[in-house]
């Protein structure tokens, strides 16, 4: 296996963005990662997109072609799909196809423009991500599952909604000086205890959005990306792991077994530990998830996630600075691209040229999830390369 870095990224901005089209974002995001990297376009070798529904949002199929064509880029393209964590395995795709030694140097484009249909549409195109035999087809929205998750968290382990609320609150202080997120704007604990209920005991402000967007960035082997006039990130470890895509048949609510999966592989692969990691992007599309996250990921014991934020261990200046560009719930969750957009974030955070500087920062990890944690993907990235 050959060490892969990344040579550049770029992000669009995030929101309801009613004048874009699916083909422009993508397009922007694609070129714009070209240019960060500093290559020429016919450099790159093959296309891999990362897109949950296209066909059911905007009524697009055949994205690896289109967006190849929208690119004026006559190479090998392909769609990954894998709900919410489809950005996540269209980067997996390509980091494999480097360090086969396939080839050199790819784009990976995440896209999806959510809101052309109505929210109702969008619900349940969302619930697809789901069982749809057990679950969509009764209403349970993924709202109601994280939900369930939320309520056995808080039963077993004495989580409370202070707790959750207290992630809404420190994401969106990290997103204030991001200028591509969806939302830029302060939340006190009582504007999100007391906002609108969605799935009890979910709030308003414990739910990411609707969202359009697309975020892209190019891999190259590490013989490449020593010739460039680029500060490259290396990918240091990579694993994917599954579970039931229905929650009722699950082991446990209060963990994802596909993300411990994910991570074992990850860390084993790069020769780290929960403790070596710096920073981290993880998957907050409710705030449950994103203590459940801190937990399997190993940076806290089972149970004590709560509490582990509520003390501010997850702050920018805390034990693991988490989701330092607002995480989903602020930067918007355009379901395609939030594992590209996870990865970019890290990738600036080690290149220093983030939104919130993280000094020191030598090691970073992004957690990707889909559906309600059937598909999972842990990527762990460094700014130097593995010795192999």
């Amino acid at each position: 296996m050959r060490n892969v870095a990344v040579i550049g990224c770029y992000q669009s901005k995030f929101g309801e963005l009613w004048d874009r089209s699916l083909r422009s974002l993508g397009t922007e995001a694609g070129l714009g990662a070209i240019k960060d990297a500093k290559i020429e376009k016919n450099a790159v070798q093959s296309l891999f997109v990362g897109n949950m529904s296209a066909g059911r949002f905007v009524g697009q199929e055949h994205l690896g072609a289109l967006f190849a064509d929208s690119m004026q880029m006559k190479i090998p393209a392909v769609r990954c799909e894998a709900a919410c964590a489809s950005g996540s395995v269209a980067f997996r795709s390509a980091y494999h196809s480097i360090a086969s030694g396939d080839i050199d140097v790819a784009l990976v484009v995440g896209v999806e423009k959510m809101t052309d249909v109505h929210g109702s549409g969008a619900l349940t195109t969302l619930a697809a991500a789901g069982d749809q035999e057990w679950e969509a087809s009764i209403g349970l929205t993924f709202a109601g599952l994280y939900a369930l998750m939320a309520r056995k968290h808080m039963h077993d382990f004495g989580t409370t909604r202070e707790q959750m609320a207290s992630v809404a609150v420190t994401n969106h202080k990290n997103g204030l000086k991001n200028k591509l997120a969806q939302f830029q704007l302060a939340i006190t604990l009582e504007d999100a205890l007391n906002s609108a209920v969605i799935a009890d005991p979910l709030r308003l402000f414990d739910c990411s959005p609707i969202t359009d967007g697309a975020a892209a960035v190019v891999l190259a082997s590490e013989n490449v990306a020593r010739t460039l006039d680029v500060q490259p990130v290396y990918v240091l470890g990579s694993g994917q792991g599954s579970d039931t895509i229905a929650l009722h048949s699950r082991a446990s609510y209060t963990e994802l077994l596909a993300t411990k999966a994910a991570a074992k592989k990850a860390y084993e692969s790069s020769g780290l530990r929960p403790s070596d990691i710096n920073v981290t992007e993880v998957h907050d599309c409710f705030t449950i998830n994103e203590i459940i996250a801190l937990e399997d990921l190993g940076f806290v014991e089972k149970g004590k996630g709560g509490k582990f934020v509520e003390r501010g261990a997850m702050d920018l200046n805390g034990e693991i600075p988490t989701n330092t560009s607002g995480g989903l719930k602020v930067c918007g969750h355009p379901v395609g691209a939030t594992g590209i957009r996870q990865i970019g974030e890290i990738v600036r955070v080690l290149r220093g040229d983030c939104f919130n500087p993280i000094n020191g920062a030598e090691i970073g990890l992004n957690l990707n999830i889909g559906g309600s944690g059937a598909t999972s993907v842990v990527n762990i990235f460094g700014k130097e390369p593995r010795v192999r």
